[in-house]
């Protein structure tokens, strides 16, 4: 079957009638919506929405990753005809799942971006729809989180990241990818108490509370004591995942702005976001992932990785619940 339906898919992003089930294109061809989901802004009847954000105007070093929505849907072609590994359901066939596009903005307003970006996935949420977002800096996260929190109240957070974002600074106007769980937390959006931050090696002395897991304790004690212990912090509380690809190390992800040595590896990683399933997780994106960085395409391939498990995070969660 996968054979005949590869002779005859082509552009399934715009070709394809229902919203279920797997692609058998051809992956070097066609057009690369994520994992040959169907481009629409109609959310009915839709479970979750993938959404890009081509916004890199927050970073501290190299720029770039206004091309990774781009590059991680090219990416993830290779998955789209096979259920993801590892898990006991395949949510491609199970849930409703859309290309939503990516968000439009004026690129020259940078003060009226976030706005624009909490409005945009306030649309998304207002439709009980799930969002996973594809980056872009990680900036993007705090209008994501705003919006996320007018529909949950604050939220726990569940961040992979190399650093962790929370040097202080009290100018909410200001758009930096290094201080926005600041005043995320300043402001009352996350809960630091029930808040994990997974893979850090840089020093911020003050966590305002949010519980870290540094790498080294994931090396040392192992993938599944980790995640034993996002769970026991997070509980049954709404969760956002965010995956700063930076959490990998520069050995499996050198496509990304700030990398840092001593990171993560991609199976580590993998294992976790396996492990994490029956979270209550709302929403997640992946960010930082930059093309001109990324000679071979590592780092695109380990973000079309975490994007796909967070889709199954979210199938598993509605799965869990019963939601049809």
């Amino acid at each position: 079957m996968a054979l005949e339906d590869a002779k005859t898919q082509m552009d399934h992003a715009f070709t394809r009638e229902d919203l279920k089930g797997p692609s058998f294109e051809l992956t070097f061809g066609g057009a690369t919506s994520f994992l040959r989901r169907k481009y629409t802004k109609d959310l009915t009847g839709v479970d979750i929405a993938v959404t890009g954000v081509p916004f890199d105007q927050a970073v501290t070093n190299r720029p770039g990753t206004r091309l990774g929505p781009r590059a991680i849907r090219e990416a993830s072609t290779l998955q789209a005809p096979d259920a993801p590994y590892g898990w006991p359901f395949d949510v491609l066939s199970e849930r409703a799942i859309v290309d939503y596009g990516d968000l439009a903005f004026d690129y020259a307003n940078v003060p009226a971006f976030p706005a624009a970006l909490s409005a945009h996935i306030r649309t998304i949420l207002e439709a009980d729809v799930a969002s996973v977002v594809l980056g872009g800096d990680h900036y993007i996260t705090f209008p994501i989180l705003k919006a996320y929190a007018e529909k949950f109240g604050p939220i726990s957070l569940v961040q992979f990241d190399a650093h962790t974002d929370t040097w202080p600074d009290d100018d909410f106007a200001r758009v930096d990818h290094g201080t926005m769980f600041y005043k995320a937390v300043k402001s009352g959006i996350i809960d630091p108490a029930t808040s994990v931050q997974v893979g850090i090696r840089t020093t911020n002395e003050d966590t305002l509370g949010v519980t870290i897991i540094d790498a080294r304790e994931v090396h040392e004690k192992g993938p599944a004591a980790a995640v034993a212990r996002i769970k026991s912090v997070l509980g049954a509380r709404p969760c956002y995942l965010t995956f700063d690809i930076d959490a990998l190390d520069p050995a499996y992800a050198p496509g990304t702005g700030t990398p840092v040595w001593g990171g993560l590896t991609s199976a580590q990683a993998g294992m976790m976001l396996r492990d994490l399933a029956g979270i209550n997780i709302q929403g997640g994106d992946v960010v930082e992932v930059s093309p001109p960085f990324d000679t071979a395409g590592a780092t695109a391939i380990a973000g079309a990785h975490v994007a796909t498990e967070i889709l199954s995070l979210l199938g598993w969660r509605m799965r869990q619940e019963g939601s049809a």
